[in-house]
């Protein structure tokens, strides 16, 4: 017969030896090593720690104080079986943190990487200037990106449950390693960008009642209404992608969808995402409603070849041509809508649009040709736009693409690392985006580009 005194005893050692494991679980700060340009920015590096040293914090009180319980007359009294059940919801509590840990980590571990880790930080100054707009609508968030296998791009918004219980500190964003690097990467971050800002502004509850509206309204096109209502999260995502980097969203879009026929024309009700033919027709309308230009006629035309409505049935026929008589309604919705986050102010409006027309993003190139330096000044999505735009257009080649955005993204990084150290920001007179040094070393920089266009 077990005794109550040894299996508490044996209880408290087991208690005692989630301490000891316990303090093994180190800060970042003091186990990842990477280079200065791949560190995480400052907000996002706190927040993700003192969010990890919280949760630390608590379960050791929450040890602490079972092992008193133990040791006190009521632990003293307890039968096994119930000491037995609250140890193993500190367990649980306990493998909740790892859990938690391990959520940043595999992020943070890249930053060693070669190349990688810096190419990351980069991404996520993009991903900062993808998500602030002009008007102060909301305060941006930290923002961390990582790699991992696959086709798709994927968020965990700030603030949002993590494993276990808790808000993230942090959005996290989960980029395609076969997206590195080319402007396609920016569609895929933009994208999840959108995600975020969407859930900033509420833009998704906002649309909603506005779209049940018209389906109530519709008649024989109440299908496509529904469909459009269950897919407006991913649609107003691939708006922001397109509001912000022009084409190259829409570029980047097609490359992630071109999958086998079926998979392309394939509707479903329960799949937030719109069925992948129509969602590329939907990205050039939104394009020419934005920046009317013959480019998205082209590129819609350029899709249908790719993926003829021939061979469908009749039933799958007959949505897909509900769907298209109902788009031209539903982008003139999308971008006039003014909803209470934006006072008053339409989507188009507060993302100021009229700066990404393609005729400005090619006078921007042809004078980038002349003074490259003026690129290193541009904000980060900027210059993803006009590089998209030089791709469409043929004026640059995917060799050049990849080798230019992988030193812009260094470049990004570096001012990103300078802006945010003591020493730099205290020194003044120094030019925004690099100190005269840098702009000495990045002379290979303006040289290649040259030689690229």
């Amino acid at each position: 017969m077990v005794t109550a005194s040894y299996a508490a005893w044996m209880l408290e050692q087991e208690a005692r030896a989630l301490l000891t494991r316990l303090k093994r679980v180190k800060p970042f700060a003091l186990h990842e090593t990477m280079l200065p340009a791949a560190s995480l920015l400052p907000a996002a590096q706190t927040s993700i720690e003192r969010y990890l040293i919280q949760g630390r914090h608590e379960l050791k009180g929450l040890i602490q104080r079972y092992i008193a319980w133990l040791r006190g007359p009521s632990g003293r009294r307890a039968t096994p079986a119930h000491a037995q059940r609250l140890f193993s919801l500190l367990r649980l509590r306990f493998n909740t943190v790892l859990t938690q840990f391990d959520l940043f980590d595999d992020a943070l571990t890249q930053r060693s990487e070669n190349e990688v880790g810096v190419w990351l930080a980069g991404l996520e100054v993009v991903s900062a200037d993808a998500l602030a707009i002009p008007g102060y609508y909301y305060e941006v968030p930290p923002i961390i990106c990582y790699l991992d296998r696959g086709i798709g791009a994927a968020i965990r918004r700030v603030r949002t449950r993590l494993p276990g219980g808790g808000e993230n500190p942090v959005a996290v964003i989960r980029i395609p390693r076969e997206r590195m690097v080319g402007s396609g990467v920016a569609s895929s971050l933009i994208h999840e960008v959108g995600h975020q800002s969407a859930a900033l502004l509420n833009l998704v509850n906002s649309l909603r009642p506005v779209l049940q509206g018209m389906k109530r309204g519709s008649g024989v096109y109440n299908m496509a209404w529904s469909l459009w209502e269950r897919w407006i999260s991913e649609i107003v995502a691939d708006f922001w992608s397109i509001a912000r980097i022009g084409i190259a969203a829409t570029l980047g879009l097609m490359g992630v969808v071109s999958l086998p026929r079926a998979f392309v024309f394939r509707l479903s009700r329960d799949d937030p995402h719109p069925s992948p033919w129509i969602r590329v027709k939907l990205g050039c309308a939104i394009g020419q409603a934005l920046y009317p230009h013959p480019q998205w006629q082209r590129l819609a035309q350029l899709w249908e070849t790719y993926y003829p409505l021939t061979g469908l049935d009749v039933a799958q026929r007959h949505n897909y041509e509900m769907l298209q008589a109902t788009l031209p309604g539903f982008v003139t919705l999308l971008i006039n809508h003014r909803p209470q986050s934006l006072r008053g102010a339409s989507l188009a409006e507060a993302l100021q649009v009229q700066s990404r027309s393609p005729w400005q993003l090619q006078t921007l190139f042809s004078i980038w040709r002349q003074r490259p330096a003026r690129m290193y000044q541009a904000s980060p999505v900027l210059t993803f736009a006009v590089i998209g735009q030089a791709r469409a257009d043929g004026r640059m080649s995917p060799e050049q693409e990849s080798a230019l955005l992988g030193k812009l993204l260094i470049h990004w990084a570096l001012r990103s690392t300078l802006r945010t150290s003591v020493d730099y920001s205290a020194r003044p007179g120094q030019p925004e985006f690099l100190p005269a040094s840098s702009y000495q070393q990045n002379r290979s920089i303006n040289y290649s580009f040259r030689r690229m266009t």
